[in-house]
């Protein structure tokens, strides 16, 4: 069963000492080993780029992007059909954050069903299954 991996992922292993780090970085392990059929969205990269480049961490950001593209050379696209999908789940979970809602999209539109996350907000996704990175 091939799962989704969120942007936290990439960031809490790549980023300073945090409780998810180690979690991050063996999800990330075991997708380089083929242990784990994972798969991202050019979202994700980025969304990786800007956040780390937004922290002053631009060059860290263009390795780390480097590195996403190599790992997933088929990243799922994002298109005006994710887009038109991730407006109509806005419109239904009010509070469900933006980005995530173009994950969501994405996720939907390629069947793909299970995310791994530290973010809850995928928790109130019906037909989303979100998985901490603790537990995939």
């Amino acid at each position: 069963m091939r799962v989704f991996l969120d942007t936290n992922i990439f960031l809490y292993a790549a980023g300073r000492p945090h409780p998810e780090r180690a979690a991050c970085a063996e999800i990330l392990r075991r997708v380089a080993a083929g242990a784990l059929d994972a798969t991202i969205s050019t979202e994700i990269v980025q969304e990786v780029l800007y956040v780390l480049s937004r922290r002053g961490r631009r060059k860290e950001a263009l390795v780390l992007a480097r590195h996403l593209t190599a790992l997933f050379p088929d990243l799922l696209p994002v298109t005006i059909h994710e887009m038109a999908e991730s407006m109509r789940l806005l419109e239904r979970h009010p509070t469900l954050p933006v980005r995530d809602a173009v994950h969501v999209a994405t996720m939907l539109r390629n069947g793909l069903r299970t995310v791994i996350s530290v973010d809850a907000d995928f928790d109130q996704i019906p037909d989303i299954r979100r998985v901490p990175p603790g537990k995939a």
